[in-house]
């Protein structure tokens, strides 16, 4: 399964069915590989889908990182406005559990600006 996200929008499709995601001001775009990661981490719930590492980072998307309450993220999460939700991220894509358990098995995310 391709997952297609559009950072414009702040949202992920899947098939037929889009999500509102939390977006960054460094989140990659292009088309890239999934792969599940496991992390120990506390706020990623045991995994993530990594699509691209570079020397210094990681992306990933995960479920939403609540672990800064300052920052907001399950109302932004929530929120019907795109510019609510972009720009919050340092780059991974932040998605609901319940949204990550139906995506954990796609292979490939293509992000469009």
């Amino acid at each position: 399964m391709t997952l297609i996200v559009y950072l414009a929008t702040a949202i992920l499709c899947a098939g037929n069915q889009c999500y509102p995601v939390l977006v960054g001001r460094d989140t990659p775009i292009g088309r890239f590989a999934i792969h599940r990661r496991y992390v120990l981490a506390d706020g990623y719930g045991g995994d993530v889908l990594q699509f691209l590492e570079t020397r210094d980072e990681i992306y990933a998307i995960h479920r939403v990182w609540l672990k800064s309450p300052k920052q907001r993220r399950a109302e932004r999460l929530a929120a019907g406005s795109a510019a609510e939700r972009r720009l919050v991220t340092g780059g991974c894509i932040n998605i609901a559990p319940e949204v990550y358990e139906r995506i954990v098995t796609a292979d490939t995310v293509e992000i469009r600006p």
